[in-house]
């Protein structure tokens, strides 16, 4: 029997390499700010879990330096640093720490000022939350905008209640929903919703979801909403190529309307 740690630590990657730096998040990339220590907490959790490598960019270093999340303790709140390589980060600098999140979305915050060093050799560094992250969330595939009117809708299970929400994008990659703040309760960054039924005009697929972004916004006519961006995971050859059918058909009703005016 393989108990749940030894399991988190077979599916997490190895340490990371020099060619897995990120660069930073530019100005003109338009990424929204997370606040909420909630969000902030699970978006750092998943990376820990996952391994996914951390680069630290310093100011007037000249490479940056490579990292793993190694624990988060939400309720202190604080997270553990592993430098890959027998690096240490210098003091007295800037530090930007910047890690991807998958489908073309980045994570990126200020290494707070209270860190400091667990091991003598200055491979284990912890801090606490940063105040605010950065998250960029650009998919690269090719969206198609829901039109007015139809059925586009998300509909799920969560927290024992049924929510059915507004679908205003989807790609071959995901979808973006839009909520009610009530509706989106419980809705974070890193949130694994399974079995979503997605009604797409005419069409409906089932399928796993994580949320790759969560940020308020305001409309004219429905106030305070949510958008919601997800990525596809556990998706089959079959479900890919439904996806694919999907949006060539809109595609192709798209021509015919354009067509016609």
């Amino acid at each position: 029997m393989i108990d749940s740690e030894t399991a988190r630590i077979a599916t997490r990657k190895g340490p990371p390499r020099p060619s897995d730096a990120v660069g930073l998040i530019a100005a003109s990339d338009e990424p929204h700010e997370m606040r909420d220590p909630f969000d902030i907490g699970e978006v750092l959790t998943q990376l820990a879990e996952s391994g996914e490598p951390i680069t630290i960019h310093a100011a007037r270093a000249r490479e940056p330096v490579m990292a793993r999340i190694e624990s988060v303790d939400p309720e202190l709140p604080h997270f553990v640093l592993d430098l890959a390589g027998g690096a240490t980060l210098p003091r007295d600098h800037k530090l930007v720490l910047v890690a991807s999140l998958g489908n073309n979305a980045k994570l990126q915050f200020e290494l707070p000022d209270d860190w400091h060093d667990l091991s003598a050799t200055g491979q284990l560094v912890q801090a606490t939350f940063p105040e605010t992250c950065l998250v960029l969330n650009r998919r690269a595939e090719r969206r198609h905008e829901t039109p007015v009117g139809g059925n586009y809708t998300a509909t799920f299970i969560l927290m024992s209640q049924k929510r059915v929400l507004q679908l205003y994008d989807f790609s071959t990659g995901g979808v973006g929903m839009r909520a009610a703040p009530q509706q989106a309760m419980g809705l974070r960054v890193g949130k694994k919703l399974d079995a979503v039924r997605l009604d797409i005009g005419d069409d409906t697929m089932v399928v796993d979801l994580v949320i790759r972004l969560a940020r308020r916004f305001r409309t004219f006519l429905l106030g305070e909403q949510v958008q919601i961006g997800c990525q596809f995971v556990n998706m089959t050859p079959e479900k890919q190529q439904q996806i694919k059918s999907i949006m060539e058909k809109h595609d192709a009703a798209h021509r015919r309307a354009t067509a016609h005016q």
